[in-house]
Parts: structure tokens; sequence; C-alpha cells
């Protein structure tokens, strides 16, 4: 199998944030699969995130074109890490879990789609074919790491 690029690398991590996305809001609220999936989409989330920021927008600082869309996107991460924090403290059987799941589940969604259909459009044009292996492998690396965390 070819190597992915950086894009098919995030993708991979995007999908799995997705499906479990879906599943989280299709747990019923006294399932003992909700708070599994809830920890497994965290654990994605912080991996994905940090190996991202680590991997992905800081190199893209050094393009003046991409460091808006980067300030923009790592100002989100920030913000599901929030989501999560509340989700922690709240009860997980109340309907305010419920909703701020939801939210939660919704602004990861936003997120991907605009990474995917309008910020890696802008990254492409900036990154060569070798950074956009390179940063593949450096991200497939972090990731791993920080997922078995």
């Amino acid at each position: 199998m070819a190597r992915m690029n950086i894009f098919e690398a995030l993708r991979v991590s995007h999908d799995n944030q997705r499906e479990l996305s879906l599943r989280l809001m299709a747990a019923e609220a006294g399932s003992p699969d909700r708070p599994r999936i809830f920890a497994e989409l965290k654990r994605e989330l912080i991996a994905h995130e940090t190996a991202e920021e680590r991997c992905f927008y800081i190199p893209l600082f050094e393009h003046d074109v991409t460091v808006d869309a980067s300030r923009h996107a790592i100002a989100e991460h920030h913000q599901m890490d929030e989501m999560v924090e509340s989700l922690e403290e709240m009860d997980a059987l109340s309907a305010e879990w419920q909703a701020c799941a939801l939210k939660l589940c919704d602004k990861i969604e936003h997120h991907l789609n605009e990474e995917e259909h309008k910020f890696f459009q802008e990254a492409g044009k900036v990154l060569t074919e070798a950074q956009k292996n390179s940063l593949a492998k450096d991200y497939e690396a972090e990731f791993t790491t920080l997922r078995l965390k």
C-alpha cells in the first residue's frame, strides 16, 4: 500500500471521530456503552488534535496564507476540549449531558468538514508533495504514541 499524505492520514482519524460521534449519540442514557464510547471519543480527540497541531498546523504557521486558518482550527480544538471537560463534570444520565454531547458532536462535524473542504485545499497549495508525505509520517507516529497513552 502506498504511503498516505498528511490529508489522507488526518482523514483516518476524522472518519473514526465521525463514527464514534454517531455511536455516542445512538447510545442509550443508561447503557454501559455510553461511557466507554465517550472515553474512546475523548482519547481519539486528544491524540488527534495534539498530533495535528504539532505536525500540521505548526508547520503551516510558516506560510502567511494559512496562519489565520491554523489559529482558527486550534481555537476550535480548545472549544471541543472545554466541551469534553463540561461533559465529564455532568451526570451522564441527564438531559443536559445529552444536549452537551450533541453540541460536541455537531462541533466535531463542523470542524472536520471545515478542515476537509476548505483548509486542506489552502494547505495543499503551500505544501510540497515531499512535505505532505513527511508531515503524514510525523503525524502518524505522534498520533500513535499519543493514542496509546
